[in-house]
């Protein structure tokens, strides 16, 4: 092992040491940034590459939160806005996705698998092949449950679940104007593709980009953020623990 190998190992030991005891977020969102910037400064002609390192670093990802203690983990993978990219940078990059889901669906893995997004407006097969994860991992309570955000826009999710919610009422013999009458933002979160679970305490992009992407717009409002300059390609464990140190370190008020 080199010098720098050692340095780094007892820095993230010392690190990680130092975060036992402090407040851990128990549902982290992470936008999965600058795979194919990557690509491009390693020299790869393909940007796909970069996808592809990008996905193995996901699995890892998931071993730290375990580590960690994080329960709940929401991956943004790719938005209803890539699906407009060129067949032949897109469909690789659909075929990507498909095998990490069913790698992380694997068994002897812990991950409890849940896709967000609208799966309506892919291809069957990645839909099909989504969707199995899925199920294949339904019955799974040990490791962390992943959000894998794959169509998704916050924008639509939020208008998905106020047609959700409408469509319930309605059929439950309610009016419009009644609905009008109770409607809050309680019954809006009922029906949003993260439901039943905790609104992301931290929120971490790689890249050195600043801001959301339409990435859990509804849930992010009390959210700690945490921009990282890294292409996600190059995020290490320890950057994740500083991650979680600059966390542990705010004084969370929720607007009070």
């Amino acid at each position: 092992m080199s010098v720098r190998s050692l340095v780094y190992s007892f820095y993230e030991r010392r690190l990680a040491g130092r975060l036992v005891g402090k407040p851990v977020p128990q549902h982290v969102g992470v936008m999965c940034d600058g795979n194919r910037r990557w690509a491009k400064e390693m020299g790869f002609v393909d940007p796909n590459d970069g996808h592809r390192v990008g996905a193995a670093r996901v699995k890892e990802l998931l071993t730290w939160c375990d580590q960690a203690g994080i329960r709940h983990v929401t991956l943004y993978l790719l938005a209803t806005d890539n699906l407009r990219r060129p067949s032949a940078e897109l469909d690789p990059l659909l075929r990507i996705i498909e095998d990490l889901a069913t790698e992380l669906a694997e068994d002897g893995n812990p991950w409890r698998l849940r896709m967000v997004g609208a799966l309506d407006v892919l291809p069957a097969s990645t839909a099909a092949a989504l969707k199995a994860a899925q199920e294949k991992t339904r019955d799974r309570t040990v490791g962390v449950e992943v959000n894998m955000a794959v169509g998704y826009g916050g924008r639509r999710e939020i208008a998905d679940a106020v047609r959700s919610l409408m469509q319930q009422h309605a059929a439950a013999g309610g009016t419009l104007e009644e609905l009008a009458e109770i409607l809050d933002v309680e019954h809006i979160a009922e029906h949003l593709y993260t439901r039943g679970q905790p609104d992301p305490d931290l929120i971490i992009r790689t890249s050195g980009e600043q801001r959301l992407s339409g990435f859990l717009l509804w849930q992010s409002a009390q959210s700690e953020f945490y921009f990282h300059d890294a292409n996600w390609p190059d995020f290490r464990r320890i950057d994740f623990l500083r991650a979680l140190r600059s966390y542990a370190s705010r004084q969370r008020r929720f607007g009070a």
